[in-house]
């Protein structure tokens, strides 16, 4: 949280106390993606009264503040910047001989409504800007509304920058929670994931239910879940700044979470702590975290999918199967009128004996009730075949979840740079899955009507599954015009692709696009033997030399 909106919030004040009033009379640069400010009083050429630094680093995998007490400039390799923001130099013996003072005066500090920026304000309205935004940091000096320096040039939008539009009011009441479906992240996009972390430690909202009973039970979650925000809204205005190893790696929280190394007070001391703790991090320790970190996301995602799985089966279970359905039809035949032409009605109620209450049983109106009831066994063998689906995916993922924590248990072990390359290599720990690894890991699977359909996550993934995972057999579908997922229906011998097992694929395609909020949405599909990747393409382009198209609504 050292860039984030409630920590600058808290920092610009203390701040404001060092610097108002001093001059800014050097702003360098003697390492790559880092500054070095330097304010003070002028006593003469180079002769500095009480200087106050600041040292920004501005890289895209990290970016913070550090105050120290000196900085010693290198005599070679260091480069002036931002000289039209210092105005006179303090080297400018011609100017200050006529009195006038070298360096912009420093007015104030401040902060911009629930956006990651710090601004310090100069005479002649000027505003030197901190922007911490992700891996996109950079230090834009404003006259006025408009960019007139930058230090990162390759990010050539922060030109086009305005400081009166920095300002970021959101609704932050009950009621906009509550249209936001007491999901707070809408709200507080600035928590950041140390709070939202925090946050879920204290209190899951579960998802809403469609009875009045839980309906209500949904309002008195949020209702709870909206005090606790309240309390750490007012954690954030009055913090205790924490040293902390969250996510393996050192970290500055406003909330007590992880693994509390050191609290401060003072939001100056705490930054400076916090960077030269980060900075100090040697590279068996920054890799050996970044493995870590990769493992904690397998294993919450193998969590997550074992837990879909389980409401799939259990829905699966408490309801009636389309093999009782079929039953049921055909013990009750004669009970469902049949209107002339041999047409069956919408929906009809029938006795269902496997649970001694009736049941309502949905019917296509064009098919006789026998027909219907062989439409309902068709789908029965689908269905055993996607249950048995379901409970592979579990083992597996409950095998994948073994086999995470063994990884880490001996990674906790391992303490040298050279051991922990060679176990990450031998065990192909930085692969999609694992050099073992199959399509059921590596891609998004589904099963329709027997047939097996997969999804590429990624443009490098999506080269994978097309490349590596795709037979020339196979049918091979895409968006069309716009980015999106590769998927693939596995073909079986000796049969055509059913026009339903298409349309299905083809919904997905759709849905994992660009095209995802469309009504209707063009996908193209063709075997995959006219799919290829000529040299120089971007990862996850291809040439298609033959296709036929499909509109359909995209369905996830």
């Amino acid at each position: 949280m050292h860039t984030n909106y409630y920590f600058l919030r808290q920092l610009a004040p203390v701040l404001e106390g060092h610097i108002q009033g001093l001059r800014l009379m050097e702003c360098f640069s003697q390492d790559r993606d880092e500054l070095v400010l330097v304010f003070a009083q002028a006593k003469g050429k180079a002769n500095y009264y009480r200087p106050f630094y600041i040292k920004t680093s501005l890289r895209p995998d990290f970016s913070g503040l550090l105050f120290p007490d000196v900085v010693q400039r290198a005599r070679t390799n260091s480069i002036d910047l931002f000289g039209q923001v210092i105005g006179i130099s303090p080297d400018d013996e011609e100017a200050l001989e006529q009195g006038a003072p070298p360096g912009r005066l420093v007015m104030g500090v401040r902060t911009f409504l629930n956006e990651r920026c710090l601004g310090i304000t100069l005479d002649d309205g000027y505003t030197l800007l901190f922007k911490f935004f992700g891996n996109r940091p950079n230090l834009l000096a404003f006259q006025g509304n408009e960019v007139v320096e930058l230090f990162n040039q390759k990010l050539a939008s922060d030109q086009t920058l305005r400081l009166d539009t920095l300002d970021r009011p959101l609704d932050q009441s009950y009621e906009a929670f509550e249209r936001a479906g007491f999901d707070h992240r809408k709200l507080f996009p600035t928590f950041g994931k140390e709070v939202n972390a925090y946050l879920n430690q204290n209190q899951e909202l579960t998802s809403s239910p469609s009875d009045d009973d839980g309906a209500r039970a949904v309002r008195r979650s949020g209702e709870a879940k909206w005090a606790e925000i309240q309390s750490v809204l007012a954690l954030l205005d009055n913090p205790t700044y924490y040293l902390t190893t969250f996510e393996h790696r050192p970290t500055l929280a406003l909330v007590p979470l992880g693994e509390i190394r050191q609290t401060f007070d003072n939001p100056i001391e705490a930054s400076n702590r916090f960077y030269t703790n980060f900075a100090g991090l040697n590279y068996f320790e920054r890799e050996k975290g970044e493995v870590l970190r990769l493992l904690d996301k397998r294993l919450k995602r193998a969590e997550a999918q074992i837990d879909a799985n389980l409401e799939r089966q259990i829905g699966r279970e408490e309801g009636a199967t389309h093999e009782e359905i079929a039953h049921i039809l055909m013990a009750n035949l004669h009970a469902i009128p049949e209107p002339p032409g041999q047409r069956s009605p919408e929906r009809v109620e029938l006795y269902d004996f496997y649970r001694d209450r009736p049941i309502l049983i949905k019917l296509k109106t064009d098919l006789s009730p026998q027909k219907n009831a062989e439409g309902y066994y068709r789908k029965a063998k689908n269905e055993k075949i996607e249950l048995d689906h379901i409970q592979q995916q579990i083992d597996l993922r409950e095998a994948e979840i073994r086999t995470i924590r063994q990884h880490q248990s001996a990674l906790a072990e391992v303490d040298s740079l050279k051991a922990l390359r060679k176990y990450v290599k031998q065990h192909g720990l930085l692969t999609d899955g694992g050099p073992a690894a199959g399509p059921a890991e590596l891609f998004k699977q589904i099963q329709h009507e027997g047939y097996t359909i997969l999804i590429g996550r990624n443009a490098k993934n999506n080269d994978l599954l097309t490349q590596r995972y795709a037979f020339k057999e196979d049918l091979w579908l895409h968006a069309r015009d716009v980015s999106g997922s590769h998927v693939v229906v596995k073909y079986q011998a000796g049969k055509r692709f059913p026009k339903t097992v298409i349309e299905r694929a083809a919904e997905l395609a759709a849905w994992y696009s660009k095209r995802r909020t469309d009504s209707l949405c063009p996908v193209i599909y063709t075997p995959k033997k006219f799919v290829r990747k000529p040299k120089g393409l971007a990862e996850g382009q291809v040439v298609v030399d033959k296709e036929e198209v499909v509109m359909v609504v995209p369905r996830g």
